[in-house]
């Protein structure tokens, strides 16, 4: 028999499982909150359900956890950094406690790249490789915070006496994680506030809250003290909810422009620190003496990567006109060469797209763009006949200036340019600034073309998923966000400043 599922339910009074209008398929774990210690089931529903991308069949409701409970988690939070006993346990006390996490998320792997892979419509193999780096994230971040410590003794002025920098935690921090790869965010950003001192709430996309929900049984399993780190689901309602509070005193999204700015409006009044990686439509200029074979070949794997459903992926490209046609029939045959297919086909290059709605704006786009003069051109494939699949897409043809706003999915743009000079003034021509990239055999000319461009990383010769170096430093430029990332970042962003010293009574003011 299907089990009932009574909305009302929620907060103290839940059951200790999930129960769905319809069964739940156990490949996805069921969304449950973590409130002060506790798991509950989300006392709201959401319009739409959780399908497989696959089959377009429905897996589970989208849940959303009612407002009174929300301010159960975020009073818990309030409430351990008033305590101080988080920040007080320090580095190895902390540091005790990740790498118990980073065991449980572990043991774990399978079931998280399953679960991503069922929300995202990433192919399996891809999201096992994303997975299995989440343990590593958290214990990357314990070195980290045991080499920078807590407490940096400081030079002083004359015989004063000791001066000393202190990195506290700012306080409770909220993590608003994204749907097209969760994990990473949700788990690294979240072990990084926890690095930090930081009690966190972490709220998953209602789009893809599988990953975390399992992150969530790994924090119970770890033993992390209640209220320490936290759950909750929902929209963006909970997220300006969340942000908007004064307890919080931390925010980190990763997200889309509007629900950035939604927000940044909702903490500005209680001048909350952000830190806001937002979406960029990230420019790619190739040069007269680029090998369009190599370019073509980055290109395709680029536009495709995660389905195309990454932030950095490449977006516009810009080309000698002499060159135009040459690489939009290279790129095009590279393109049919993927397979696509289910995310879960061991042979599949290219899944679906993650859910019903952002198919159908995806699809929106690329009319909008027909609509206006450009022509859409796909390569010679057959698409399963259920599931929200789309084809890879060249558009070309559009006006530069109508190809301003990100298309966050396997579509990529190419526009003819007379010289390196209107590439750099078209690729700049956007409020965004997130990433870029250059193709060239001359390696000096395409990295000083890349230095003038606008973006926290620009790319050589290639479109891999991750940082150019271990030591990256990253600013998110313009609409791309506020902060950045690399190494060191998101630990210190959860982090502020005090100076504690002995003063001179000898400096004469």
């Amino acid at each position: 028999m299907t089990p009932t599922f009574d909305p009302s339910v929620g907060g103290d009074d839940a059951p200790d499982h999930a129960a769905p209008p319809f069964a739940l398929d156990d490949r996805l774990p069921a969304s449950r909150d973590l409130i002060a210690g506790r798991r509950c089931v989300p006392g709201l529903v959401l319009d739409g359900t959780l399908d497989d991308p696959n089959t377009g069949l429905p897996l589970a409701p989208r849940c959303a956890t009612r407002p009174e409970d929300v301010d159960r988690a975020l009073a818990a939070a309030h409430a351990v950094h008033e305590q101080g006993s988080w920040a007080a346990a320090g580095v190895e006390g902390r540091a005790e406690v990740l790498l118990r996490l980073a065991d449980e998320l572990t043991a774990r792997t399978e079931s998280m790249a399953l679960a991503e892979s069922l929300n995202t419509g990433i192919v399996l193999g891809v999201t096992t490789a994303i997975a299995g780096g989440c343990a590593d994230q958290v214990r990357g971040l314990v070195e980290q915070l045991r080499a920078a410590g807590t407490v940096t003794e400081l030079p002083g002025r004359g015989r004063g006496g000791p001066v000393r920098l202190h990195r506290d935690p700012w306080g409770p921090a909220v993590v608003l994680a994204p749907w097209n790869a969760p994990s990473p965010t949700a788990v690294g950003t979240s072990a990084a506030a926890l690095a930090a001192g930081c009690p966190v709430i972490l709220k998953p996309s209602e789009w893809a809250p599988g990953s975390s929900d399992l992150f969530a049984e790994a924090v119970v399993a770890a033993g992390v003290p209640s209220g320490v780190c936290q759950l909750v689901h929902g929209d963006r309602r909970t997220g300006a909810q969340l942000a908007g509070d004064p307890r919080v005193r931390a925010v980190a999204m990763t997200g889309g422009l509007a629900g950035g700015r939604v927000v940044a409006w909702s903490a500005a009044v209680n001048f909350t620190r952000l830190q806001l990686e937002l979406s960029g439509n990230n420019p790619v200029i190739v040069r007269s003496d680029a090998d369009l074979a190599v370019t073509a070949a980055a290109l395709a794997a680029g536009m495709t990567k995660l389905n195309g459903q990454w932030c950095e992926a490449p977006g516009r490209v810009f080309v000698p006109a002499e060159r135009h046609d040459e690489l939009v029939e290279a790129l095009l045959a590279e393109l049919s060469g993927l397979t696509i297919g289910s995310s879960l086909a061991p042979s599949t290059d290219l899944g679906p797209i993650s859910h019903w709605r952002h198919l159908t704006r995806l699809t929106e786009q690329v009319d909008d763009a027909v609509a206006q003069g450009a022509h859409a051109l796909t390569p010679a494939m057959e698409l399963p006949d259920q599931g929200w699949f789309m084809a890879p897409t060249v558009i070309v043809g559009l006006d530069p200036q109508d190809a301003v706003d990100e298309i966050f999915g396997p579509v990529i743009t190419v526009h003819p340019v007379a010289s390196d000079e209107a590439a750099v003034a078209a690729a700049n021509a956007t409020p965004d600034g997130l990433a870029g990239y250059v193709f060239g055999r001359d390696l000096e000319a395409a990295l000083d073309l890349g230095a003038r461009l606008r973006g926290g990383e620009i790319k050589i010769n290639g479109t891999s998923l991750l940082d150019l170096t271990d030591a990256s430093h990253q600013s998110f430029w313009g609409t791309s966000g506020y902060g950045g990332h690399g190494a060191g970042e998101a630990l210190e962003f959860f982090r502020g400043n005090r100076i504690v010293g002995v003063d001179n009574p000898d400096v004469p003011i």
